[in-house]
């Protein structure tokens, strides 16, 4: 249930970040794209997982979602006119290259080859994700992440990404919370493709680390003056209380959600010590597989929305650590039952700056679900006005005191397709009537626009 947040405004002025400091929007293709059949495109794992009953909120499906497909015009005109000059955006796998593997896909090609080339006319630097969950099906047929062909498969996709956009794209993420993608789909089995235990999770996680650091290789190769980044969730952890057994089991937590893919990344190998399942990696890394993960990036994009607060339980196997549920702890909460807690994105910030060799820090996502409806034609979402405030400010903190971070990416443009949970909940800026795709800027979105827009 959504709770009332903080409603003391924060005066926040631009000009406190610096110049070099960067503001923008970030997206998903499979969430806002549609056209999920049009021109080519071949079946995702999300198509075939939202296509059948049970998986989604309400069976929900994102076979039009935006229809980012035929408005990207329309949609970056907006953007352009709320002032934002980057945009985060990714690319669909199975949209690029028929079957995942192969033959290209020409018209996949040339409509991403026109949204960039929209972007840049518009005055608005494209921001692109290479993998942002959304893996083709016939590759999914095959193992997916479990199966070290993907390093191969994934490499091929890099590739003709690189050589088809490389001229012009100079902004680039690898993977997008891969502890996300492999937990929930490989492990939990919440999110495509709906697999799950164990022994599916483990070299998912280590294909997933391997394709970070190759996919990253293969840019620096192919495109000049690449600025070469990927992201991670990150959520701060707390231990209910004092105690050891909580003070380890948070311990337990953090390792597997904030440390589990930057660590390999920097050097460090996994933090099998902290969480002894990990160990069992072993039998799926390969002579010269650590050092193969290592890469230099030219920044981290991290993505914080909340705290955890955990407790040791005996009864959830690994990990011997349960989250307990913001609901339950009587705190300001989102319509994900995350917990509204802005200190966290200080905190993170400030963890990650705790590596000795970590490159220039971005928020590439941030950002709040709520229950917005237009009323008279507008729509007045003050609690994400005053979520994006506070987080902001917590992020100007950690400038101020000379820690490492360079940007600020709102999740998200316009409500979306948001996976297991549809179109319930809404984090735009933009709110999207999804039966006529009319688009009305939000309260928070006004304010976001005259925000960007007091440069002096």
């Amino acid at each position: 249930m959504e709770e009332k947040i903080n409603s003391t405004e924060i005066p926040l002025s631009i000009t406190d970040f610096g110049e070099e400091f960067v503001w923008g929007v970030a997206t998903a293709v499979f969430q806002t794209e549609g056209a999920y059949k049009k021109d080519g495109k071949g079946y995702s794992i999300w198509d075939i997982f939202s296509n059948e009953k049970g998986n989604i909120y309400q069976n929900h499906t994102a076979r039009e979602s935006c229809d980012f497909y035929h408005k990207y015009k329309e949609d970056i005109l907006l953007m352009k006119s709320m002032n934002l000059k980057n945009f985060r955006f990714s690319l669909s796998w199975s949209r690029i290259l028929l079957n995942g593997i192969g033959e290209i896909n020409h018209n996949g090609i040339d409509f991403y080859n026109d949204v960039i080339n929209f972007c840049l006319e518009s005055g608005i630097t494209p921001w692109v994700t290479l993998y942002h969950w959304d893996l083709p099906h016939s590759l999914e047929l095959q193992g997916g992440w479990t199966n070290r062909k993907i390093l191969h498969w994934f490499s091929q996709y890099v590739k003709v990404c690189a050589s088809h956009f490389g001229d012009r794209v100079k902004h680039w993420m690898i993977l997008n919370e891969p502890m996300v993608f492999t937990g929930g789909g490989y492990f939990l089995g919440v999110h495509a493709p709906g697999k799950k235990g164990i022994k599916q999770f483990l070299p998912a996680v280590h294909h997933a680390q391997l394709s970070q650091a190759i996919g990253a290789r293969i840019l620096r190769k192919e495109v000049n003056n690449a600025q070469i980044g990927t992201t991670y969730s990150c959520s701060q952890i707390t231990p209910k209380n004092q105690s050891k057994r909580n003070a380890k089991a948070a311990i337990r937590v953090d390792a597997l959600l904030n440390r589990l893919f930057i660590e390999p990344v920097l050097g460090l190998g996994y933090p099998s010590e902290d969480l002894p399942i990990l160990k069992k990696l072993k039998p799926y890394i390969l002579s010269g597989d650590m050092e193969r993960s290592t890469f230099d990036f030219d920044f981290i994009g991290i993505q914080n929305y909340t705290r955890e607060v955990v407790g040791h339980s005996y009864f959830v196997p690994y990990l011997r650590a349960k989250i307990i549920k913001a609901t339950k702890r009587n705190v300001a909460t989102t319509l994900m039952d995350w917990e509204v807690y802005p200190a966290s994105i200080y905190e993170m910030i400030k963890k990650f700056n705790s590596y000795r060799k970590i490159p220039r820090l971005i928020i590439t996502e941030n950002g709040a679900a709520f229950k917005d409806e237009p009323i008279d034609g507008e729509v007045n979402d003050t609690n994400r006005k005053l979520f994006l405030q506070h987080y902001i400010q917590h992020v100007l903190k950690a400038k101020q005191e000379g820690l490492n971070i360079g940007g600020y990416f709102v999740w998200t443009f316009t409500d979306n397709f948001e996976w297991a949970e549809g179109y319930y909940p809404r984090f735009g800026l933009v709110h999207v009537d999804f039966k006529s795709q009319k688009r009305t800027l939000k309260s928070s979105g006004k304010w976001y626009r005259d925000f960007l827009g007091k440069k002096v």
